[in-house]
């Protein structure tokens, strides 16, 4: 196994933390930018593509497993190029066009949900679900719970917006501090090198500054905090089609408005299944009281909407994902892959 990425995000984090043997693949993007960034990028993908071709030549991988993004683009070319089978996850619902480009050059795809089939060449779709790491799925209620420090019985309260944080979201906490904490105890994960931004409860009586707990980011634990929530509010990243429906979570669910529109397709997806409610992020901090305080005070809504959630759970697609992948490698014609 070896992974190849152009960036040094929370992925290859994870991927370095782990000991996977990881290679850097110098990338570029094109779209968005000025022509001297895009000619910039195209100098930075034709290195990646020369990198990644002398990869290929040594190594003739089995198969290559891409979730898209404009750094994965030189690879897939190299890979095209040397007969190298491909297999494209997109986890979203609806595909970037970095995605679609692999799509172009793929044997099959898998999918987390039957709409996104819709973008996919006939015959080599599969929805196999969303991929959870052991370490999320692992948790249950009480212990997640006491891990925490978060009384059994009390109503509890997650705000995250991904692992580097969301900037809007914690000011809608802060700026709604109290209130919400004298609904429920809040776990409000800042983002990565952003707890500076939590709220500021040092006023606030002592048993409402007991009910904030704020963290930059949980890591490992982050399953506990998905186990241990009534409710949840975040971003609409594609992780939210599994761990919400995973853990049987109603959400409030705030797309990113600064990119395309794949977070408002997934938080469309669920608030049309019953599982969760969307607010737009200019109106968040003016409407984060009142929609909390409607579902914590309506038991059998939110009941309904966890029930909702959870029926949109797809358990074991990491399994159904390596199957594939095993079945094209196995697959593959005496020209295309290798040793592996």
């Amino acid at each position: 196994m070896l992974w190849l990425s152009d960036l040094d995000g929370p992925a290859s984090l994870i991927v370095k933390r782990e000991g996977i043997p990881w290679m850097r693949v110098r990338s570029g993007k094109l779209h968005g930018v000025g022509r001297r960034r895009q000619f910039e990028a195209a100098v930075e993908i034709a290195r990646g593509f020369l990198k990644s071709l002398g990869m290929m030549a040594r190594r003739r991988p089995d198969a290559l497993l891409t979730t898209g993004g404009y750094s994965a683009v030189p690879v897939l070319l190299s890979a095209w190029l040397w007969g190298v089978p491909i297999v494209v996850y997109f986890p979203d619902i609806e595909p970037a066009a970095s995605v679609k480009f692999a799509l172009r050059l793929a044997k099959r795809a898998a999918v987390t949900v039957e709409d996104a089939l819709a973008y996919v060449p006939a015959g080599k779709g599969e929805v196999i679900g969303y991929p959870l790491r052991e370490e999320l799925s692992r948790w249950r209620r009480e212990e997640a719970r006491e891990a925490l420090g978060l009384p059994q019985e009390a109503k509890v309260l997650l705000v995250f917006g991904g692992s580097q944080g969301a900037r809007s979201l914690n000011r809608a906490v802060a700026t709604n501090i109290r209130p919400l904490l004298e609904m429920a105890h809040v776990v409000h994960l800042c983002g990565g090198g952003r707890l500076d931004e939590a709220a500021q409860v040092e006023e606030l009586p002592a048993e409402l500054q007991a009910r904030y707990h704020p963290y930059d980011y949980l890591h490992e634990r982050m399953g506990a905090a998905l186990a241990a929530a009534d409710l949840v509010v975040a971003r609409s990243g594609a992780s939210t089609l599994g761990e919400l429906p995973h853990f049987g979570l109603p959400a409030i669910l705030v797309p990113y408005p600064y990119a395309w529109r794949y977070q408002s397709v997934n938080a469309r997806w669920l608030a049309e299944r019953g599982a969760a409610l969307v607010v737009e992020d200019e109106h968040l901090a003016e409407q984060l009281v009142p929609l909390v305080a409607s579902l914590f005070d309506d038991e059998a809504r939110l009941r309904a909407m966890a029930a909702a959630s959870r029926s949109l759970a797809r358990e074991g697609a990491a399994l159904r994902l390596a199957r594939l992948l095993q079945e094209v490698a196995l697959n593959a014609s005496p020209q295309e892959g290798g040793e592996g």
